[in-house]
């Protein structure tokens, strides 16, 4: 039992009215207009019912002249077992109140206490109350509601009242979340496909830089290159220089050598000279003695050949007594000594002797002669080879002079070389490590030269494309990731989906099939035949609740508003409603005027039905009717009200 008591207070058309309920079936009878629906619709209103049929707004339920109505309702919270139905509260009675005032405040108060309606609501979904679902509390009218309901409505109704709204609920939010990762799915299926193409672009422009960093590095290389070129053939000037200053100081070397031995030699040619020329002086005084020697002899030969012939002459002229007349006085005085003292033999003994020493000096005069010839060839040989050797030396002396200029000449350019290569190799160490270099200068330059020209071409892309190509490939790639996952979780999604529609469908199924064999059961009674089954079960979205029906010996077809009579709709109505009550989770359910249609026998039928249904579920039903002759057993609540001049009274309860 969910409410022991309905207190009212300027509601509709009643001023105060206290109204017990009882566990099982509540029966609120009496004539029209006598407030039965009032206190059924005071009921929804505390439990929460926003929107009524009587009135759009809850302002119009107040009383007219009073500014203010409240209903309470006293509810079962005694324990059942070791808990309470709400342990929160820890007492047998919670008092549920709502309060309407004509400006259009309304309140609830729990215990005497304001509550907000979420805290209503959740103590009511406690409970397993929802005052919205007419399977619940279904006001006057509502049979003809419910049976033109779509089907999909229907089976939502069904759901909430029994408590497997979860089970909906799941596949809703399985779906939702498989249309949510499908759209991301399609989201990043377009920004990957966008990304892509972004990508694309700036892996192009990335491509670009790369070939540009390529460039530069060719470049710089090349400019390492060319520095260690111009190194190596600066080196190579000064290996030149070197080989060239050491050649020249070889011949250098070898010009010294040659005119120090030219000197050496001129110089013992010069001994050599003097000692000839001294010894041609000497052979010239020995000749000069020899030629005196032989003039003296030649002389002494002539003078003594003359003398012997004058003497002979004198001789014989003095023998002859004539003297010759060309013999003078003085001659004849001057030479009279000497002739006086030599004598014919003495004189041809000096002849004789001076033929002895010609004979002895004619020899050695040739023999000087000729050796003074062999000597002046000699002396002619050595002032030839003097003049040659100082034609040499000069010669010598001039290219050792001139080997000296261009030695020094070479020694500076090799300085002034060394000083460059020194430059250089300053500057190519500031480039990097010394490299081999195979290539000239002059290609170095023209490689470089087309190296600028493609680096002319690349001049517009920037450094920043890389960060930018990093940035959209690593987006690219996390897309790529995240797609990958999203495609995962829609895998997954979508086998839960699968295996929460295979959930809901199995309960459901199970459910209606046991609702349907008593619905068979209950419209057996009516003389009826019917079934309730799920339609559309492989999509829930257009899933329902197929109720059919066929009275009289008909073949069951579906209920609706247009097939049946209104007793036939309230009598399959109810009957779905009974067959369905033991199912259903809430521990308080109402029905207003669903008999209004039914013949009595139907009626009759009905009402049993009700009564031992309710009976077995354990549940409170309150039961609206005009009259309360179908109920007449002990166990139902009787509840009677009438209205005296515009107040609804409880005039009994049974």
């Amino acid at each position: 039992m969910l409410i022991q008591e309905v207190i009212l207070e300027n509601f509709m058309s009643y001023e105060y009215a206290r109204v017990p309920f009882k566990p099982g079936v509540n029966v609120i009878c009496g004539p029209n207009g006598s407030g039965k629906s009032s206190l059924l619709l005071a009921i929804s209103v505390a439990l929460g019912q926003s929107y009524t049929e009587r009135s759009k707004k809850l302002s119009d339920l107040i009383r007219w002249g009073t500014d203010q109505a409240r209903v309470t309702l006293v509810l079962n919270n005694a324990k059942k077992g070791e808990r309470r139905p709400v342990p929160k509260f820890r007492k047998d009675q919670i008092f549920l109140t709502r309060s309407l005032r004509r400006d259009g405040k309304y309140w609830f108060a729990l215990e005497n206490r304001a509550a907000t309606k979420a805290e209503v609501e959740r103590l009511l979904a406690r409970l397993g109350v929802d005052p919205d679902n007419m399977l619940i509390i279904m006001h006057q009218n509502m049979v003809e509601q419910f049976t033109v309901l779509p089907p999909q409505e229907k089976l939502k109704m069904v759901e909430a009242a029994v408590g497997l709204e979860s089970y909906r609920e799941n596949v809703l939010k399985a779906r939702k979340k498989l249309t949510r990762i499908s759209s991301q799915d399609s989201s990043i299926s377009k920004l990957l496909e966008s990304a892509e193409q972004t990508l694309s672009y700036w892996r192009e422009q990335y491509d670009k830089y790369q070939e540009k960093k390529q460039l530069q590095t060719k470049r710089r290389f090349l400019e390492r290159e060319l520095a260690w070129a111009e190194a190596v053939r600066r080196e190579n000037i000064v290996k030149g220089l070197e080989e060239k200053n050491r050649k020249e100081q070889i011949i250098l070397n070898q010009i010294e050598d040659e005119t120090r031995a030219v000197t050496g030699e001129l110089q013992i040619q010069r001994n050599q000279l003097g000692k000839q020329k001294d010894e041609w002086k000497r052979l010239f005084g020995d000749r000069l003695s020899l030629e005196r020697e032989k003039a003296t002899s030649d002389s002494t030969i002539y003078l003594c050949e003359q003398l012997l012939k004058e003497t002979t002459m004198l001789e014989n002229a003095i023998q002859s007594g004539n003297p010759s007349p060309l013999i003078n006085q003085g001659f004849e005085e001057v030479l009279s000594e000497p002739f006086k003292l030599l004598k014919s033999e003495n004189l041809k003994e000096m002849i004789q002797n001076s033929n002895q020493q010609l004979s002895k000096l004619n020899p050695k005069i040739d023999e000087n002669k000729k050796t003074m010839e062999n000597l002046e060839e000699e002396v002619e040989k050595v002032n030839s080879n003097v003049l040659e050797n100082r034609i040499r030396l000069a010669l010598l002396q001039y290219r050792e002079k001139n080997a000296k200029i261009e030695l020094a000449k070479m020694e500076r350019e090799l300085k002034d070389a060394k000083t460059y290569l020194d430059e250089d190799l300053e500057k190519a160490g500031q480039t990097g490590p010394r490299i081999a270099v195979i290539k000239s200068v002059s290609e170095i330059l023209d490689e470089a030269r087309v190296t600028d020209g493609y680096l002319a071409a690349l001049s517009d892309v920037s450094e920043d494309i890389e960060r930018m190509y990093e940035s959209y490939s690593n987006l690219y790639l996390e897309l790529k990731k995240k797609a990958r996952l999203v495609a995962e979780n829609r895998e997954k999604a979508l086998e839960e989906v699968k295996t929460r529609m295979r959930a809901w469908r199995t309960v459901i199924q199970s459910l209606l099939d046991r609702v349907s064999l008593q619905y068979q059961k209950i419209l057996a009674q009516a003389q009826a035949v019917g079934q309730v089954r799920l339609i559309n079960e492989h999509d829930i979205e257009a899933a329902g609740l197929g109720i059919l029906v066929g009275f009289k010996g008909s073949k069951p077809v579906p209920l609706n508003a247009y097939t049946q009579s209104g007793g036939e709709r309230t009598t399959a109505t109810i009957s779905f409603l009974l067959a369905l009550q033991q199912h259903v989770r809430s521990p308080f359910r109402a029905v207003d005027e669903y008999d209004v249609h039914m013949d009595p026998k139907n009626r009759e039928i009905i009402a049993k039905m009700l009564i031992s249904t309710v009976k077995d579920a354990n549940a409170q039903y309150v039961v609206l009717t005009p009259s309360q002759i179908t109920f007449t057993e002990e166990e139902v609540n009787i509840i009677t009200v009438q209205n005296i001049e515009g107040k609804s009274i409880i005039r009994g309860v049974a």
